[in-house]
């Protein structure tokens, strides 16, 4: 049985292990010259969170949109929802790429469409 005391010192050595790890991960992320991590969706025209940026409406689940330029890399920090990305437009493609609800990495080939679902 936990006794108050011990949950109080488990809550906090999990809290101080999380802003450590998103620490690392937001340390490592930029000095491999990606944006800084942030709360939400975004997808990148260019490699590595760079080039003109799309936002995701995480709160759209499930409606597919196509995009105007092919997305190369993406970002997502959510705790409630990730994305699946589509190589054709109207989430089509031979297979498609579903990517968390935290990830920060470039697309193993263009995506055209994208769709919000529950992570």
């Amino acid at each position: 049985m936990f006794t108050p005391k011990a949950m109080l010192r488990g809550s906090a050595a999990t809290a101080m292990v999380v802003a450590a790890l998103t620490g690392l991960g937001a340390g490592s992320a930029h000095a491999a010259g990606w944006p800084p991590l942030q709360p939400g969706a975004h997808l990148y025209s260019g490699t590595g969170g760079s080039g003109a940026v799309t936002a995701v409406d995480l709160d759209d689940f499930g409606t597919c949109h196509t995009l105007a330029a092919p997305a190369r890399s993406v970002q997502v920090a959510s705790g409630s929802a990730s994305v699946v990305l589509y190589s054709g437009a109207g989430c089509s493609g031979a297979t498609p790429w579903a990517t968390g609800s935290l990830a920060q990495f470039n697309l193993p080939w263009p995506v055209l469409s994208y769709r919000v679902v529950p992570a």
